[in-house]
């Protein structure tokens, strides 16, 4: 196992209380250590670590994860200059990974530094860190995640998932930054943030043991997203900061990833239970369920115009809603161009993934309403 040299202790790492906000960094001064979890990723981590070294201002140490690896991970990471660090007996995939750097290396790191968590299947646009640091660098944010576009590659489902990942960089943009969620794909997190978290957890004032990432469930960086809110702490996802990212090759996949998303956000939440961060994100479940209802009834309504009326026959409301649908499909695509739009108004097509989207919700629910075992 190699592990990642240490680093001269910071003086104060270990003073700072958080009480005031985090204080502001020289940003000529901030220190980027850029961590890459990865299992099995042989065919992507090339790529990964070729966008770090592109940035316009790369990280001071970057650093491989190689997480029970079979394949050439590790032996790729290394042939290209990066740290590599291979797991010991991790059986709580990332989360796990991630806390076995992060407990030998925050001890180490100071007011000054940032830790970069980067997924090995996804890859920086050039500016990303540069405009992290400049957002850090005030204090005000104790936390940056980005916004992805999909890679190429998995047929219609993958166009499916390219054109939603648009739709939600665009609205994240329209709120002017505010996100819900660090993105797992990309956060940089100044690391009096997850010093604190750590402090809180052991504190029991967080879930979890005191680490940083809860391994108990599944979405870690949802779950940690939660944490950093309720240290009062503030996030955001500018428009500077973007990436690529992996698609899911096929419908199997996509409904096993979405399923984790979606469950494990519910967790999250029954973990946290009803606080002044989480009223907001337990006012979108519940719409996510209207939702479903909404979708279930309207293709309801249209299997009985078909078996009775012998023809497509819509309520007014029902038009109003598909033509509100359709318009909104075409619009919230226009960054992708001419071709995705008129995909998009093709209504039946993504109905389909909208249909699909509303199961995978609804099988979330009842898993969690019923405590299934949760899978990763």
């Amino acid at each position: 196992m190699t592990s990642p040299p240490p680093v001269r202790r910071r003086p104060g790492a270990h003073r700072y209380d958080g009480k005031t906000g985090l204080p502001p960094a020289p940003i000529h001064r901030m220190r980027v250590t850029a961590l890459v979890p990865a299992h099995d990723e042989a065919g992507q981590i090339a790529e990964s670590i070729a966008s770090l070294r592109a940035q316009t201002r790369p990280p001071d140490r970057l650093v491989v994860i190689a997480d029970n690896c079979t394949d050439a991970t590790a032996a790729i990471a290394r042939s290209l200059g990066a740290e590599v660090f291979e797991t010991s007996g991790n059986a709580h995939k990332k989360a796990g990974a991630l806390n076995q750097v992060l407990d030998r290396l925050l001890g180490f790191l100071g007011p000054f530094d940032v830790v970069l968590v980067l997924d090995a299947d996804s890859a920086l646009d050039p500016g990303f860190v540069q405009a992290g640091l400049e957002w850090l660098a005030g204090g005000r944010y104790a936390a940056v995640g980005g916004t992805f576009t999909g890679k190429d590659g998995g047929g219609l489902v993958g166009a499916f998932q390219r054109n939603e990942y648009v739709r939600y960089a665009r609205d994240v943009r329209r709120l002017k930054g505010k996100a819900l969620v660090l993105t797992g794909t990309a956060t940089m997190f100044r690391a009096l943030t997850l010093q604190l978290v750590v402090r809180a957890r052991n504190e029991g004032r967080l879930p979890g043991a005191a680490h940083v990432y809860d391994v108990r469930v599944l979405t870690e960086d949802n779950e940690l997203t939660l944490a950093i809110l309720h240290l009062g702490l503030r996030i955001l996802a500018p428009k500077e900061c973007t990436l690529t990212t992996e698609v899911m090759p096929t419908w199997r996949d996509l409904f096993r990833q979405r399923l984790r998303w979606k469950r494990g956000a519910l967790e999250n939440l029954t973990d946290y239970g009803w606080t002044k961060v989480t009223r907001e994100y337990w006012g979108r479940q519940l719409l996510s369920l209207v939702g479903v209802i909404v979708v279930f009834v309207y293709l309801a309504t249209i299997v009985w115009s078909f078996a009775v009326a012998g023809g497509l026959r819509m309520h007014p409301l029902w038009a109003a809603i598909t033509v509100i649908f359709a318009v909104e499909r075409v619009v919230t695509v226009r960054a992708r161009g001419p071709a995705q739009m008129l995909l998009a108004g093709l209504l039946v097509v993504e109905m389909v993934f909208d249909v699909f989207l509303q199961i995978v919700q609804a099988k979330a629910f009842w898993e969690a309403a019923w405590r299934r075992e949760r899978k990763w």
